[in-house]
């Protein structure tokens, strides 16, 4: 019996419950869903971490070395994140893009999922493996809730110009709302982006000292990129007023190329992807 994948597997089913929820939600009424959507996502996040410390317990190491552990890791990082922000101001139709993510990362997690903990290569050890890897995935998580946002930005200001008052989507947040979350959002992913790519250049540096190479890794070549697209953005904001449409692509395009990078990882290209 495998205990962690059955969890895992009934996670992925409560996040397939909450899509269809937050859909419910934004396009019928929001009172009706908006308690019932936390209530199935902390019952997944729940059991979720269940399936992620069972697996840990089970072969005595952290479960977060091959692609599947990656992935689930993610996707519960991201679904608590989202709690976290339905209990400072709710932002319901946001479970509508989260909901679907999370329960796509389980799936192909729980598609890919491999019984045994790979363990780490002793020249990987280090204390700022555990620092790069929570800033990043931090960082990359709060991405995720700015792209949602974006995705709903897009689709409301398109719906109000084709004056769509009623029908299906008419209770998304204001398109003010969306902008105003959407920075919030890009100012801290920015930090923590930040702070992991630097605790990953130390981090890389002592652990592949012999690589003469690993500077021009892919995932950091693709961090760097992203980077300076989210400062361009920031910074566009502050001091050009950036904001709307152009705010919204650049945070999507942004987002984009996380993905991209990740993938990078999925393939094992580069120093970096042999590392995971």
């Amino acid at each position: 019996m495998n205990a962690p994948l059955h969890l895992l597997n009934l996670a992925t089913g409560c996040y397939l419950v909450a899509t269809v929820a937050a859909l419910f939600g934004i396009a019928v009424r929001r009172e009706l869903p908006r308690a019932l959507l936390s209530r199935i996502l902390w019952a997944g996040a729940a059991v979720h971490m269940a399936a992620i410390i069972t697996r840990t317990m089970m072969h005595g190491a952290l479960a977060f070395t091959s692609l599947d552990e990656k992935l689930s890791a993610f996707a519960l990082l991201l679904v608590v994140l989202f709690l976290l922000v339905q209990l400072r101001g709710p932002l319901v139709a946001l479970g509508a893009i989260v909901s679907p993510i999370a329960f796509c990362l389980t799936l192909v997690a729980a598609a890919v999922y491999q019984g045994e903990v790979r363990p780490l290569p002793p020249e990987l050890a280090s204390a700022w493996r555990p620092a790069h890897i929570i800033l990043a995935f931090l960082g990359d998580a709060v991405f995720a809730l700015a792209f949602s946002a974006s995705v709903l930005y897009l689709v409301q200001e398109r719906r109000l110009k084709g004056r769509h008052g009623r029908g299906f989507l008419r209770n998304l947040p204001s398109l003010e709302t969306l902008d105003r979350f959407n920075y919030a959002c890009l100012v801290w992913g920015l930090i923590l982006l930040t702070l992991g790519i630097v605790t990953g250049v130390i981090w890389a540096h002592h652990a592949w000292v012999a690589a003469a190479s690993w500077s021009l890794d892919p995932t950091l070549v693709f961090s760097l990129v992203t980077w300076g697209i989210y400062v361009v953005l920031l910074q566009g904001r502050i001091s050009a007023g950036w904001r709307g449409r152009r705010a919204a692509t650049l945070t999507i395009l942004g987002f984009v190329l996380i993905v991209l990078s990740a993938g990078l990882n999925a393939l094992g290209l580069g120093e970096h992807g042999k590392a995971y």
